[in-house]
C-alpha cells in the first residue's frame, strides 16, 4: 500500500487537529470528523494544501447512525480503513460526586466511552474482514490514577482502558491492533477549560518530571507509531505520553 488511510474522530482540535496534520505531512488519505462543519472544512483543505486526499464528514460518536455513516463513507471514499483515531472527548462537569446527577454522567460518558464504543464496534466491522487495521483510542494518565473534583472525566478514561484491552484480546490474532495514547498535560483548549486558571495550569506542569507541559504533536507522534508497521507486535497497550508523570516524583537534587 503506498498510502494509509486514516479517519479521526475529535479532528477538529487538539491532539486530534495535530494527529491529522502528522498523518497530511506523511503523505495519508485521512477522513476528519466532527461536529462543526465550518472548522471541518477548514481543516479539510488545510489538509488538502499539505498534499492529503482529505474529506471532512460532520459525524457526533454519540449516534450510532452518524459514526456507521462515516466508517462507510470512509471505506466508499478512499477504498478501505488503515488506520482510525478516535480522538473525540470532553472534560465533563467538573465537582465532587455529591454535585453529580445522572445527566451529569451522560454528558461524559455518552461522548468518552459510548462515542469509544461505537466507534470501535464500526472500525472492526471494516477491519476484521480486511485482516488488517490499528485503532488508537485517546486516554488519559488519568484513566490510571484519580483527581480530585474530576471524577466523571476519570471514570470515563479508565473506562476507555478497559474497553481497549478488551478489543485488543478480541481482536488478536486477526492482523487488527488495537491501542491507547495516554497523554499527561498537554497545551489543548480541553486543559486551559480542566485547569481554569493559569496558576492552576502551572501548578500541574510543576508536577511533570520534564517540567513542562506538553505539545499535541508530540502525542500525534506516538499515535503514528502506534499505528505504523513498526509497532506490529504490539496491542492492547496503554502508551504513556506525559514527560514522566505516572513515573514518580522526580528529585530536586540533580
Amino acid at each position: 500500500m503506498s498510502k494509509q488511510v486514516v479517519l479521526i474522530t475529535g479532528a477538529l482540535t487538539g491532539i486530534g487537529r495535530a494527529t491529522a496534520l502528522a498523518f497530511a505531512a506523511a503523505g495519508a488519505d485521512i477522513v476528519v470528523a466532527g461536529r462543526r462543519e465550518e472548522h471541518g472544512k477548514k481543516l479539510e483543505k488545510e489538509l488538502r494544501e499539505l498534499g492529503a486526499g482529505a474529506q471532512f464528514f460532520k459525524a457526533d460518536v454519540r449516534h450510532e447512525p452518524e459514526i456507521q455513516s462515516l466508517v462507510d463513507e470512509t471505506v466508499k471514499r478512499f477504498g478501505r480503513l488503515d488506520v482510525a483515531v478516535n480522538s473525540a472527548g470532553t472534560e465533563g462537569a467538573k465537582g465532587p460526586i455529591t454535585s453529580q446527577t445522572p445527566e451529569t454522567y451522560a454528558g461524559t460518558f455518552e461522548t468518552n466511552v459510548l462515542g469509544v464504543l461505537l466507534s470501535m464496534k464500526h472500525e472492526l466491522r471494516v477491519m476484521l474482514p480486511q485482516g488488517k487495521g490499528s485503532i488508537i483510542n485517546i486516554s488519559s494518565t488519568l484513566g490510571r490514577e484519580g483527581v480530585a473534583g474530576h471524577a466523571l472525566y476519570v471514570a470515563s478514561k479508565h473506562a476507555v482502558e478497559g474497553l481497549t484491552k478488551a478489543a485488543a484480546l478480541e481482536a488478536a490474532g486477526t492482523g487488527v491492533r488495537v491501542n491507547i495514547v495516554a497523554p499527561g498535560p498537554v497545551k489543548t483548549g480541553m486543559l486551559d477549560r480542566f485547569t481554569g486558571t493559569s496558576g492552576a495550569k502551572a501548578a500541574l506542569a510543576s508536577g511533570v518530571p520534564i517540567g513542562r507541559i506538553g505539545e499535541p504533536n508530540e502525542v500525534a507522534a506516538a499515535v503514528e507509531f502506534l499505528a505504523s508497521d513498526k509497532a506490529s507486535f504490539i496491542t492492547g497497550h496503554s502508551l504513556l505520553v506525559d514527560g514522566g508523570k505516572l513515573a514518580g516524583k522526580a528529585s530536586t537534587q540533580r
